[in-house]
């Protein structure tokens, strides 16, 4: 057993434990801080909070009796800011936003703007640079849902030099009017938003789930939204009952996501929970997942935002996280025009997902949108329907059952031909699948390019339920399906044992090249 400190703050340290299995271990980790015990905990992303600022600690863990000790000096901090000074209630009624958000406008450069215990009725919040927002444990910022109380983030706004443009709202990866979000950054730098508290956006059916595709003054909120920012990090808080996507980076560098919970209804639409648009630099590490659309999904915009700014989602880094009840574990696209690349997911539980990793794209995403350089390894599904998908012919968009975006005859390879390059699976073990081990349709004109199974391991379950393993037309429930693949130059076996599938465990289409 090994430890390794991943992040410290003024008041927090999160360690992670390794060798001790995926997201939580067996048995429990005993927490030592200066010798004391504090605590026990399964979690193998660890945090070990009510430290002091410019601090000296030791904290040792014991595993299994087994003890490693990180030590760990906490950063200083100029000022503390307690809402409650500035007139905040915390009282589940009165309309909390104007307080909090005075402390926030008066937080001096490394102040920290503490939220305590109580229920803090708001509207959208807005942060600045150089600060620390701590929601304490036992405080809910509990978010108003009448629309009209929201500010408008417009889509775009014209620059005096007309070359350029403003962008501030965003929806589905295009420039659009959208509510800003109960937690808003926009060009920001060096923010942590830190806290064992919780922020409830209080979506329910009767307001912005009602109609959630129809856009009524504006597109809904997010939970949290950065915008053009740099050096975040997100840590220890929940966020739950989102409008929409939870969180949504957009064009921002050097994020961290530490030890969060993001949960919704399973049945709650478009509440996917982290999604990174165009970022570069990203980490999420230790966090649990359970909503009603996808756990995680990366993107880099529609065809305008795509060929206009070209900025990919690259350098990504998905570890020790717990996915669960979403529409997909880990999602590419499908607004992916200005392209994926290096993303690494490890040692990662998804549970309960309809798919594992899942690709999304189609003609006219670009020729920007190529994803490449895509590892998954050290990964356990259990009751995941398809584990992996890749989808060339996804129907979104008005024009997404149209003739040139869903059919299968080879079409001129141009601007608008998105590209599939190299992805490893390493080390995965899947058990109780359902309607296929992997389903995999490229384009004929640009098919899929490498894709390796290295010790993959699948089994199905006894109770197999029928399922469409891709949003394409023509796409028709299957179970018990193999390995699929259609359109792909290389597909490398090592090492694969399938079992209890219906039919052939692999189906190999205008595969050029198959080793086994």
């Amino acid at each position: 057993m090994k430890t390794e400190l991943l992040w410290v703050s003024a008041r927090c340290a999160v360690i992670e434990v390794k060798d001790c299995g995926y997201y939580e271990s067996d048995i429990p980790h005993k927490v030592f801080v200066n010798g004391e015990s504090k605590f026990e905990t399964k979690k193998n992303i660890v945090t070990v909070d009510a430290l002091l600022p410019n601090s000296e600690y030791d904290i040792a863990i014991e595993h299994d009796g087994e003890k490693s000790v990180v030590k760990v000096v906490t950063k200083e901090e100029y000022v503390t800011l307690d809402v409650k000074a500035f007139g905040a209630k915390g009282d589940g009624v009165n309309n909390d936003t104007a307080f909090i958000q005075t402390a926030i406008m008066a937080c001096p450069k490394n102040g920290r703007v503490l939220i305590p215990a109580g229920t803090y009725k708001v509207t959208p919040i807005f942060l600045k640079s150089d600060m620390t927002l701590e929601i304490a444990e036992g405080a809910v910022i509990e978010a108003y849902t009448d629309r009209n109380m929201f500010p408008i983030l417009p889509g775009q706004i014209e620059c005096n030099d007309k070359e350029k443009e403003y962008l501030l709202g965003t929806w589905e990866g295009n420039p659009e009017d959208t509510f800003a979000s109960v937690i808003t950054g926009i060009n920001l730098e060096n923010v942590t938003i830190t806290g064992k508290g919780t922020i409830d956006g209080q979506a329910g059916r009767d307001n912005w789930w009602d109609n959630p595709k129809v856009k009524r003054i504006a597109w809904r909120p997010r939970m949290i939204f950065l915008n053009n920012c740099k050096n975040v990090t997100v840590h220890g808080i929940t966020v739950k009952n989102s409008p929409s996507w939870n969180v949504h980076p957009y064009f921002c560098e050097n994020l961290h996501f530490y030890d969060m919970n993001i949960i919704g209804p399973k049945d709650s639409p478009n509440t996917d929970g982290l999604n990174p648009e165009s970022c570069k630099n990203v980490d999420i590490i230790g966090v649990y997942f359970s909503v009603g659309d996808d756990c995680i999904a990366i993107k880099s915009g529609k065809i305008y935002m795509g060929a206009k700014y070209k900025t990919p989602s690259e350098n990504l880094y998905i570890h020790q996280c717990c996915m669960r009840d979403g529409h997909g574990s880990i999602v590419i696209g499908s607004e992916m025009a200005g392209g994926v690349k290096e993303l690494k997911v490890s040692e990662c539980l998804f549970i309960h997902t309809d798919r594992g990793l899942r690709i999304k794209t189609r003609r006219g995403r670009g020729k920007d949108g190529i994803i490449d350089g895509i590892v998954f390894e050290n990964i356990i599904m259990d009751n995941v329907l398809v584990p992996i998908v890749f989808n060339m012919f996804y129907f979104c968009d008005p024009d997404g059952h149209s003739e040139y975006v869903q059919s299968k005859e080879m079409y001129p390879v141009d601007e608008r031909t998105p590209y599939l390059g190299s992805f490893l699976f390493k080390n995965i073990e899947a058990k109780n699948c359902h309607a296929a081990a992997a389903y995999m349709y490229g384009l004929p004109e640009q098919k899929i390019g490498e894709v390796t199974f290295e010790n993959v391991s699948v089994t199905y379950a006894e109770d197999k339920e029928e399922f469409v393993p891709a949003m394409m037309d023509g796409a028709e429930k299957v179970t018990g399906v193999g390995i699929f693949a259609k359109n792909m130059k290389k597909l490398t076996l090592k090492n694969v044992t399938i079992e209890g599938q219906t039919g052939d465990a692999i189906i190999a289409c205008d595969v050029d090249e198959l080793v086994d």
